[in-house]
């Protein structure tokens, strides 16, 4: 049957303002969002520029989603020079509580976040386009994110290199990295906490996908 081009603009206008209606729902959302997981890699693997690079990408893909808060920051640990004390994730990121882009409580503390009764999971940690990141199952398995942590939320007294040159570096190194599609805190063999599972091959894109990540990190308002 043939239609008529005004059937198909309805249609056409129907679809965009669908659209734009969609686009206008994630941004309301977004302006009270204080968690969320980064949808992409800002484009150097583990090199953010440090923490301060690190929180000024959680800025500015927080700004290009609608959230209109400050202080934002990177959940990520460092660790200190020649023995020195390193930088606790679990310090930079506030008081919670932390909900993510639809609205969904995170945690309400940082004990909480850090605790068995958290709500970080892979439904729960969407990005700031309220997107899900794929994890174990999917056709792809992007659910390493970078932390240099352990589970406590402090920075690795393990050894060697766990931030990749505290997240300067996109050649050399390593990462601890924990896992967005946990089952729980953790399982007995350490595999499954959000925060802190294993350490990557290496801190360029190729070497973080090779062990199931995309180079992404959780990001937090200071609150």
């Amino acid at each position: 049957m043939k239609r008529s081009k005004f059937h198909v603009n309805v249609v056409v206008i129907s679809a965009l303002m669908s659209s734009a209606g969609f686009v206008l729902t994630v941004a309301a959302q977004a302006a009270d969002m204080t968690f969320f997981l980064t949808s992409v890699n800002a484009g150097k693997g583990a090199d953010f520029g440090g923490l301060d690079g690190a929180d000024a990408y959680c800025a500015t893909l927080a700004k290009a989603a609608g959230s209109g808060k400050a202080n934002w920051r990177a959940y990520l640990s460092t660790t200190g020079e020649g023995g020195a004390a390193g930088v606790n994730a679990r310090d930079r990121i506030g008081k919670g509580p932390w909900q993510n882009v639809k609205g969904a409580v995170i945690a309400k503390s940082v004990d909480d976040l850090h605790g068995a009764t958290n709500n970080l999971t892979k439904e729960t940690a969407l990005t700031e386009k309220a997107e899900a990141i794929s994890g174990r199952g999917d056709a792809v398995n992007a659910h390493d994110v970078l932390t240099g942590s352990d589970p406590a939320g402090n920075y690795s007294t393990a050894g060697g290199d766990t931030t990749c040159a505290n997240w300067t570096s996109s050649t050399t190194g390593s990462a601890i990295v924990g896992h967005h599609d946990r089952k729980g805190l953790k399982d007995s063999r350490h595999m499954n906490s959000w925060n802190s599972s294993h350490g990557t091959r290496g801190c360029n894109m190729e070497a973080l996908k090779s062990t199931g990540g995309a180079g992404l990190i959780y990001c937090f308002v200071a609150n």
